[in-house]
């Protein structure tokens, strides 16, 4: 029973290499369907873009946090400079009247604690509350009967923020336990 085509190189492998200027492939691996070719490089164009973007879209991404870190910190300081302009105005006016640069540094210091806590940081210089560690730094322990124990009795140095943002704790000497 003589074959053709096909059937007649998977009966004879040898004539699969005999063949001059052919490709040999193995056996046991099926040759490509039609297409095959152009779709893997279609799927790996699509793949290349799709990495390309990605990158792209990354770099935008660092850029606009860039921005957007700057534009913030020029707000910050923005708001500082009345501030400033106020520290000028009362140093020009010390000589004038010293007395005078006393009240014009507290209002100074009012403006500043406002502005901070118009950025989300109030000022927390409280005392007879509860020692909150999360609050607080406690900078000495004192004796004092009058007091339950563990109960702010005294404010070093205030503090800024709330519970979830802090930007420093407040300071603060606690009464100790009663023993």
């Amino acid at each position: 029973m003589a074959t053709t085509g096909r059937a007649a190189e998977q009966e004879n492998p040898s004539a699969e290499v005999a063949g001059a200027g052919t490709q040999s492939r193995p056996q046991d691996v099926p040759a490509p369907a039609t297409g095959t070719d152009e779709k893997i490089a279609e799927l790996e164009d699509r793949w290349r873009r799709a990495v390309a973007d990605l990158d792209n879209v990354r770099k935008r991404h660092v850029a606009e946090l860039r921005r957007e870190t700057e534009a913030e910190r020029a707000r910050v300081a923005a708001a500082w400079l009345p501030v400033l302009d106020n520290l000028e105005l009362a140093l020009t006016h010390a000589e004038a009247d010293p007395s005078a640069i006393v009240h014009g540094v507290e209002a100074i210091r009012e403006q500043a604690v406002r502005l901070l806590a118009g950025l989300g940081y109030p000022r927390d210089d409280e005392t007879g509350v509860r020692f909150d560690p999360n609050r607080h730094e406690v900078v000495a322990v004192v004796e004092d009967p009058a007091t339950e124990p563990n109960t702010v009795t005294g404010v070093v140095r205030p503090g800024y923020g709330t519970d979830r943002h802090q930007l420093r704790p407040t300071a603060v000497t606690v009464s100790k336990s009663r023993e």
